[in-house]
């Protein structure tokens, strides 16, 4: 019997495995990467919203400027706001013999074509517009009218919401 002992206890010291400190070690390393890379996803994810939502007003305002002063430029008359000096949350301009309104709906700008019965959403579902108002402005020989506006974009950033003011000025040609 003391054989067949001896070699079980000689068998059992020539299997290999992992003592408890090397598996505590391992498990500490692992730990350690799967924190630092979850962070540099996190940020990587923040960076990107930060993007999207300065991308989204930035954009969005550039287009609503340029749109705004190709009509006013193209117009024969600004009627609305009527008389210089004074604002108005709307703006119409008569363009090759058809009404262009300028409003705001529910934080959307919209060019409505009163001729046509058309509206057209100049923002996209990223931003939104509060604060418009057009202000009726004598420029020389030409009306001039002036659009300010605030932009805010729908993305939530960590440090919080994308919100930029656009202001200019365009004129009758």
């Amino acid at each position: 019997m003391k054989v067949i002992s001896k070699r079980k206890i000689k068998s059992n010291k020539n299997k290999r495995g992992f003592t408890l400190i090397e598996l505590l070690l391992y498990m500490g390393i692992f730990s350690i990467f799967l924190i630092v890379t979850l962070e540099m996803f996190a940020s990587i994810f923040d960076i990107q919203l930060e993007s999207e939502a300065t991308s989204s007003v930035s954009t969005d305002g550039r287009y609503m400027l340029q749109r705004f002063t190709y009509d006013v430029n193209r117009a024969s008359n600004i009627s609305d706001p009527v008389s210089f000096g004074s604002a108005s949350a709307a703006l119409t301009l008569v363009v090759d013999g058809q009404n262009l309104i300028y409003s705001l709906d529910s934080g959307n700008l919209i060019l409505e074509n009163e001729t046509t019965g058309t509206f057209d959403q100049l923002n996209t579902s990223e931003s939104s517009v509060s604060g418009l108002s057009f202000i009726k402005l004598k420029g020389g020989d030409f009306d001039t009218v002036q659009i300010n506006f605030t932009l805010t974009s729908e993305t939530r950033r960590k440090g919080g919401l994308e919100v930029k003011e656009f202001k200019t000025s365009a004129g009758i040609r």
